[in-house]
């Protein structure tokens, strides 16, 4: 096993220019093991599913492993894998099967630090008469508090909508106690883990939530993303499906051809995971020691972050001022300065950051930084203290 605390970025071609992505939240880069994957895909031979045909054949074992090695991911079972383009188009899709079960009378419960994806589809039930509460973080930390969730639980709610982690400010939410706090009313639990898998491998089962959703994009892998269903509850959602397809299937949630070459490339991105990070170690033994890994690189990169941040006068960092609670994501401002100006000053030096509410509106709005008075810089395992330095390195010359 290398160590990855040195070897990490050789497996990524995009790192290898010396331009410094601080932007990963917003989409991480990927391994050679991923381009190598989708590009022996598509040599081999593109085609769908169900043929005899050996390429047809390739996609459908390449559709299986997939589901199988997402389960191990989840940690759940392979048939409550729902495969998808995109995390907002995952959400918007149960919302239409939600309209059809719930009207006048059913509430709704949205955390205040939610990316859009799982924020809009819920509110767009209002439409139907769904009555939509939002569960207020304190600030200035921004932390979601379980004895602010329970005054706004009644039999009449429906569905609670969680962050495990914040996608513009980092901080981690107590995901086993929000859905805890739901099951003792009846309701069902939706859990954004877009912004959390990068940091930390997810635990649907552990957590007892209904519907989890992430971005392969996100997680080192290409432009996908899969969604978990309680296996129970596959049956009861109508969806828009052709009519063939089985009411318990979870092919109920995916109308049309799947992106076998991307399944393909995500397939790269966990062979990545578990041969340089964990130990060569098959299914989620195998990730759980990676994440393992992550965790440790990371936890020495929160913490040089925060004190090289908090060491700059100008610079007010946003949420959470300590490593306890949170992700390598940090939102701030710096005095003076436009972010957009701040944005630019950083490309000049190589570096790229996001600037905006990167659609965590309702965070943005709270803080009083909405539309784009900020900045975010978010770092995954890959990064290096090298990386740090230079970026704080920009900010303390401005």
């Amino acid at each position: 096993m290398v160590q990855p605390q040195t070897d990490c970025k050789r497996y990524f071609p995009a790192l290898q220019s010396g331009f410094v992505y601080l932007d990963n939240a917003a989409g991480s880069q990927v391994p050679r093991h991923t381009i190598q994957a989708i590009s022996d895909f598509l040599s081999i031979g593109s085609s769908n599913v169900g043929q005899l045909h050996p390429a047809s054949r390739r996609a459908g074992e390449v559709k299986e492993r997939a589901r199988l090695e997402t389960a191990h991911f989840l940690g759940c079972d392979p048939s409550e894998v729902v495969f998808g383009q995109s995390a907002t188009h995952l959400t918007f899709g149960l919302a239409r099967a939600f309209s059809r079960l719930w009207g006048p009378g059913d509430e709704v419960v949205v955390s205040g630090l939610e990316h859009e994806a799982n924020a809009s589809p819920w509110r767009n039930l209002e439409k139907i008469g769904v009555r939509v509460k939002v569960w207020e973080a304190r600030w200035p930390e921004g932390r979601l508090w379980l004895e602010d969730l329970r005054p706004l639980l009644s039999p009449q709610t429906r569905l609670v909508a969680i962050t495990a982690a914040s996608n513009l400010l980092g901080t981690l939410t107590d995901v086993k106690g929000a859905v805890e706090a739901a099951k003792s009313v009846g309701a069902w639990t939706v859990v954004d883990t877009v912004a959390y898998s990068p940091h930390h491998l997810p635990d649907v089962k552990g957590w007892g939530a209904d519907f989890v959703f992430f971005s392969a994009y996100k997680v080192f892998g290409p432009h996908l993303a899969f969604l978990y269903v309680r296996r129970e509850l596959i049956p009861e959602l109508p969806t828009d499906k052709l009519w063939f397809i089985p009411d318990d299937s979870p092919l109920k949630f995916e109308p049309g051809t799947a992106q076998h070459e991307l399944l393909a490339g995500w397939l790269g991105s966990l062979e990545y995971l578990r041969e340089v990070l964990g130990g060569g170690i098959a299914g989620r033994e195998g990730l759980e020691r990676a994440y393992a890994w992550i965790e440790e690189i990371e936890g020495d990169l929160i913490q040089d972050a925060l004190a090289g941040l908090e060491a700059l006068s100008k610079v007010k960092l946003y949420g959470l001022p300590t490593a306890e609670g949170r992700t390598a994501t940090f939102c701030f401002s710096v005095e003076g300065y436009h972010p957009r100006e701040v944005e630019a000053r950083l490309l000049e030096a190589g570096i790229g950051v996001s600037t905006g509410h990167c659609y965590a509106t309702l965070p943005a709005q709270s803080l009083g930084i909405f539309p784009e008075a900020s900045l975010r810089a978010s770092l995954v395992h890959y990064n290096t203290r090298e990386d740090l330095e230079r970026f704080l390195g920009v900010l303390e010359r401005l």
